[in-house]
């Protein structure tokens, strides 16, 4: 099954080392080859916003953002993490967002997970959601199949609700 090597047996080179070397040319960038898909694409590591720091204004990215701090502003990210320690005062749009931490604000994603340590504030609207035991959530849940996309219109409602609806006593 094993066979031990001798010291003076020779080394073979690997044979997929003279391809996996990157051409010398300068405008040569690393990307996916043409008609892949972009899952294939080198995944960079997430941005991280240290419990130290405060952001005024917002943020934007198509990467993943950890936030530890305080930021008041949007943030649009792929996937945004919301830290034990951090707050966020400001519209959320993600693909992914898990919250461990405090927001204020309406929540816009795809998938969205409330943890145990979340204390939400605001509206929110997804396409799937999680809500842990022991999460403080305050606020409506609307789903959609693009919430991402319809800027969180509310549904339009049936006839006779809303501020229609309130009844106003005859004054015959």
């Amino acid at each position: 099954m094993f066979s031990k090597s001798k010291i003076t047996d020779p080394i073979e080179p690997k044979r997929d080392a003279a391809v996996a070397r990157p051409s010398p040319t300068p405008s040569a960038a690393p990307s996916a080859p043409a008609g892949a898909p972009a899952s294939t694409r080198p995944k960079s590591a997430p941005s991280v916003l240290s419990q130290d720091l405060t952001i005024t204004g917002n943020i934007t990215t198509t990467g993943d953002v950890q936030v530890e701090g305080s930021i008041e502003g949007d943030i649009r990210a792929h996937l945004l993490t919301v830290g034990e320690t951090a707050t966020i005062r400001g519209e959320i749009v993600a693909d992914d967002v898990v919250v461990n931490g405090r927001v204020v604000g309406r929540l816009r994603g795809l998938k969205v997970r409330l943890t145990s340590s979340a204390r939400v504030e605001g509206d929110i609207i997804h396409k799937t959601i999680a809500i842990e035991s022991g999460a403080h959530f305050e606020g409506s849940v609307q789903r959609s199949d693009d919430p991402l996309g319809d800027g969180g219109r509310p549904k339009p409602t049936a006839p006779g609700a809303g501020a229609s609806a309130v009844a106003k006593p005859a004054t015959d």
